[in-house]
């Protein structure tokens, strides 16, 4: 039976990084470079990008390719610094932890419940779609089978082994980028005449016609459509090789990413005049029905379909690791920190999925309320775990400066990049205030962290009674027996 020092917010002294990282000791490291890439794809092209980048055109008319490219210069600075911090301590709790660490607990504490509600109301919205999605085809079955039936499923693949979950995974994942790909082509095609009549350069006329204002707040449109690439960093605890492969996986990322983005809305602009895209149509269908693709609306229904089940299951995926890495660190029910004998954390996965089936009823019966507030966390969930993770990159150099410690570097040299790239989010989350439809981002968000930092203050004090109370009985709380349960067997 193991031993590792108490966490930092268990611990009267300074927080040790080892011990911390080794307390979510016991999953399974077996995800590829390969897969661990397409889980953050999985998590990041949700539908958004087949549905919702008819709003960001709207928003910047055709300079939104504008708004994406400094979406995406935002990005790199937030990879760089994941990058940077997972190398040195690959860990399921991945920012979390390292806001734990390198910040102060509440950090910690703050960053992993406010991104487990966001990705718990995302979850149960991508199931929901799924189910809309289904009624295409079967208009006669209710929606609440299809959504039990795609929950279920996601569930049990989320318990199986790690192996299973990165195959299924990575494959759910190619229906989406193959699209992106064959829309990629056929509409470089349609632009530049090849094989059809030439579209040429003229529906990029007009470039600034929403003006400056309008890039930015496409800014705001682009940040909200990278989030996900983070995801990336949680597969640490069960990637072959993390120090290698998790960095490398981020790099992968975000260049698809930005290719995919940047590509797709060049051509989107460049074959349709962007104020004839209309918010209910996925311009992904106009492309496909021009160049003569037999029933173009039905293969983009699949293609959503599978869409959002890959984002359900890469976001349940990592749902569970919060609640698993919180459990570990003392700010959950220790049940959530136990792994099956497959080396899957079963009981935060349920936990995470009940929290679904809440968003989801929630959803249903209390839409103008409760909803609209979970909705809110969700949006403001996004870029404040982005400026949280820059914060932490900045006092992760400090400390390892102060210590001499060499480490894996990806960023440049210096502060700047993550100093340019909080400025650029508080100026997102600022923003949304301006941008239709994401104004309850700030009204919901700022009243969450209070809320969330009162949680913070009543564990905080239980934890303070409950060490004296040991000390006063003469119960040494120095270290800390890791329960044998939390450990895969040997």
């Amino acid at each position: 039976m193991r031993k590792t020092e108490m966490p930092a917010s268990a611990s009267l002294g300074a927080p040790d990084p080892a011990a911390i990282v080794e307390r979510e000791a016991g999953l399974h490291q077996n995800l590829s470079s390969r897969q661990v890439a397409m889980i953050g794809l999985g998590s990041t092209i949700g539908t958004g990008l087949f549905l919702g980048s008819a709003i960001s055109v709207k928003l910047a008319g055709p300079a939104v390719i504008l708004s994406f490219l400094g979406g995406s210069m935002i990005a790199l600075t937030v990879m760089w610094a994941l990058a940077e911090m997972t190398a040195e301590h690959p860990a399921a709790g991945s920012f979390g932890l390292h806001a734990e660490i390198y910040l102060h607990p509440w950090a910690g504490f703050a960053i992993r419940y406010t991104y487990w509600l966001c990705l718990v109301v995302i979850v149960g919205s991508e199931v929901v779609a799924a189910a809309i999605y289904c009624k295409l085809w079967f208009p006669g079955i209710p929606s609440w089978m299809w959504v039990a039936a795609f929950s279920a499923a996601i569930i049990y693949l989320n318990t199986v082994s790690i192996q299973n979950f990165g195959r299924f995974e990575y494959w759910l994942a190619m229906i989406k980028v193959l699209t992106i790909a064959v829309f990629l082509v056929l509409g470089t095609a349609l632009l530049l005449g090849i094989g059809f009549p030439p579209i040429g350069a003229v529906n990029y006329r007009g470039f600034f016609s929403r003006g400056w204002t309008g890039v930015l707040l496409g800014i705001t449109m682009a940040v909200f459509s990278f989030l996900g690439i983070e995801v990336v960093a949680a597969t640490a605890g069960e990637a072959a090789e993390p120090r290698v492969a998790v960095p490398q996986a981020l790099r992968r990322t975000l260049f698809f990413l930005v290719l995919f983005y940047l590509g797709g809305l060049t051509l989107v602009v460049g074959i349709v005049p962007w104020n004839q895209i209309g918010l209910g149509e996925s311009p992904f269908v106009h492309v496909f029905q021009i160049v003569g693709i037999p029933a173009a609306g039905h293969v983009m229904n699949f293609v959503v379909l599978t869409a959002a089940l890959s984002s359900a299951m890469c976001n349940l995926y990592f749902t569970s690791r919060l609640l698993f890495s919180l459990a570990r660190g003392g700010y959950a029910p220790t049940a959530l920190g136990r792994l099956s004998k497959l080396g899957m954390p079963v009981s935060a996965v349920l936990a995470s999925s009940a929290g679904m089936v809440v968003a989801v009823m929630l959803s249903h019966f209390l839409e103008a309320t409760a909803f609209v507030f979970m909705i809110g966390v969700a949006f403001f969930g996004g870029p404040f775990i982005w400026i949280m993770i820059l914060i932490t990159h900045l006092a992760f150099r400090r400390a390892n400066a102060r210590a001499a410690k060499p480490v894996l570097r990806f960023a440049p040299s210096g502060p700047w990049s993550s100093l340019s790239g909080l400025v650029a989010l508080l100026g997102v989350l600022v923003s949304t205030w301006w941008v239709p439809g994401f104004r309850v981002t700030l009204l919901a968000g700022l009243p969450w962290l209070v809320f969330i930092t009162l949680c913070y203050g009543v564990w905080s004090r239980a934890n303070r009674n409950n060490r004296a109370a040991c000390h006063s009985q003469g119960v040494s709380t120095g270290v800390s027996t890791v329960p044998k349960s939390f450990h895969r067997p040997e």
